[in-house]
């Protein structure tokens, strides 16, 4: 029997030792998101070790074999119980406001050695002239696909221009917004970004620069087909309409590059970021920590969303009438909408929602919106849920008046503020929303909280037959897999943008934590069972 458990000793610690060998070669390469956490309902490893450690005491007792015995056992079923430990985050309760396992991943959006130096501009393929759409975040992310795109046609890309034409109307340049130099010297071995054409070769060209839009979430081939011979015949190829153009799914290190611009070279200017930063100063002087909550509930929207709020006859009239301004919506059903999870959540829900996870009414809460449909009226729910909430004009009135004809900048405030709360939660998943949640993930995983609407539309409708433990009980198994946790990012699922899972790694001694922590738990148990015997 001695032989017998010798040449199993030696099998097992082979096995170990390769077992090993990779997780250091994997720890090394910083390889991301391995598939720790397998959702499936199966018998827990240290459940089963256990069972197995007891009936090994009960022989020890009968046949007189050592109690250390014990230990060699462990060693051996140690490692198939490593991530139970982290699977069992799934079922237990959630901590509202961090999450336990943040500590085990970090950021990481370094270049490799093989990614090649940007390619100097009187070398490149032409000039990239680059036209972004939509609001703040929207624009946000055709500048970040504009400089993969450029590192892509080997092109010098000019300044990314801010669209000035939106619903917002926000006439604020890039200069305005972010610090232009530090995106062109952070991003210089990357891409080669100049701040416009040269004069001298704009008056040297025949025909003005070539415009055109490329489809939605184009592939880098349709980019090396379609625009690259135009690039090299034209020199400047203009892209207008610039958002989402870029396709969601890249190599790791052009999706790499893509932190590197979002999370890196897109700076605020000093002006917006001191103000963001003395607003976030204030919320934490008044309060240990709080939550942002992001509610995109402006008239546009809403009408754009085809949903129902509970306003009547009035509400259906005037946002029929915003509707009209986009002549090719379909008509929608907002009951059917609204099933989908396709509705912003109201500000009452939101409160809801946060209170029935576990917030209690004396957190504090900084408001991020722009103009809320019904005013006061609509935010009065939430108010008497958290009697402690505030905006930036409540803590900075003085302050924000030079901003204030700029919805832009604005808005650049609000993301300084809900980047740096301790909570960042939103009615919708709109695209601050998306950049704010990759962001946040990025930078630790801070509890971000997204709303389960398709789920909580249920909820909320049939609130006022349950008792307020059942709805509780409710909202927090339907919250499951929408809070920010690391076991939510699948590799090559969602939009990059909110799911950077080539940009977030695991910490290289995470195996040697957990393998610690099930070593006490089963030394524990072992020399129980010895102080049994004796």
């Amino acid at each position: 029997m001695g032989v017998g458990k010798l040449s199993l000793l030696s099998t097992t610690t082979t096995n170990l030792g390769v077992l090993a060998e990779a997780n250091n070669k994997c720890s090394r390469k910083h390889v991301c998101w391995r598939s720790s956490y397998q959702h499936r309902k199966q018998i827990s490893w240290s459940v089963l070790c256990g069972f197995m450690l007891f009936g090994l005491g009960l022989i020890s007792l009968f046949t007189g074999h050592m109690a250390s015995d014990l230990e060699w056992y462990s060693h051996r079923f140690v490692r198939r119980s490593l991530y139970s430990t982290m699977d069992a985050n799934y079922r237990a309760p959630i901590h509202v406001w961090k999450s336990q396992y943040a500590k085990y991943y970090y950021g990481c959006s370094e270049r490799g050695r093989d990614f090649a130096p940007a390619v100097r501009e009187h070398v490149s393929n032409g000039y990239l002239l680059i036209g972004t759409s939509g609001g703040l975040n929207q624009q946000r992310t055709g500048i970040t696909d504009a400089v993969v795109v450029a590192r892509i046609l080997n092109a010098t890309l000019v300044v990314p221009e801010l669209d000035h034409h939106s619903y917002w109307k926000d006439d604020s340049d890039f200069v305005h917004i972010f610090d232009i130099d530090w995106f062109i010297s952070y991003l210089a071995k990357d891409v080669t970004i100049v701040k416009r054409v040269p004069d001298k070769f704009m008056r040297s060209m025949e025909k003005p620069p070539y415009t055109m839009r490329v489809p939605r979430k184009s592939e880098p081939d349709y980019y090396l087909d379609q625009v690259l011979p135009i690039l090299l015949r034209r020199q400047v190829v203009q892209l207008t309409k610039f958002d989402y153009r870029l396709a969601n799914n890249l190599n790791d290190e052009l999706q790499k590059l893509r932190c590197r611009v979002n999370f890196h070279a897109l700076r605020f200017t000093k002006p917006i970021h001191e103000l963001g930063q003395r607003i976030v100063m204030r919320m934490k002087k008044m309060a240990h920590r709080f939550i942002a909550v992001h509610l995109r509930f402006e008239p546009d929207m809403l009408a754009f969303s085809g949903c129902y709020f509970g306003g009547g006859e009035k509400e259906r009239r005037e946002l029929g009438e915003i509707r009209k301004r986009w002549t090719t919506l379909p008509d929608l059903s907002p009951d059917g909408e609204r099933k989908r999870g396709k509705c912003p959540l109201t500000p009452h829900e939101v409160g809801l929602m946060l209170r029935a996870l576990g917030f209690s009414n004396d957190t504090y809460l900084y408001v991020a919106s722009g103009e809320i449909y019904g005013g006061d009226e609509t935010m009065q729910p939430l108010r008497d849920l958290f009697p402690n909430m505030y905006t930036k004009e409540m803590l900075a009135e003085e302050e924000l008046r030079p901003f204030l004809p700029f919805s832009s900048r604005l808005a650049a405030i609000d993301y300084i503020v809900c980047d740096e709360s301790d909570v960042f939660a939103t009615n919708n998943n709109g695209n601050m929303a998306k950049i704010l949640a990759g962001r946040r993930r990025y930078m630790g995983h801070k509890r971000t909280i997204r709303p389960n609407a398709k789920k909580l539309s249920t909820l909320f409708a049939g609130r006022h037959q349950m008792d307020w433990d059942t709805f509780a009980k409710k909202v927090k198994a339907c919250q499951r897999g929408f809070m920010g946790e690391p076991d939510e990012m699948k590799p090559g699922r969602g939009e990059f943008h909110e799911f950077p899972s080539s940009c977030v790694c695991r910490r290289p001694y995470v195996d040697q934590e957990l393998t610690a922590i099930n070593l006490t738990k089963v030394d524990s148990w072992s020399n129980g069972i010895r102080r049994g015997r004796t």
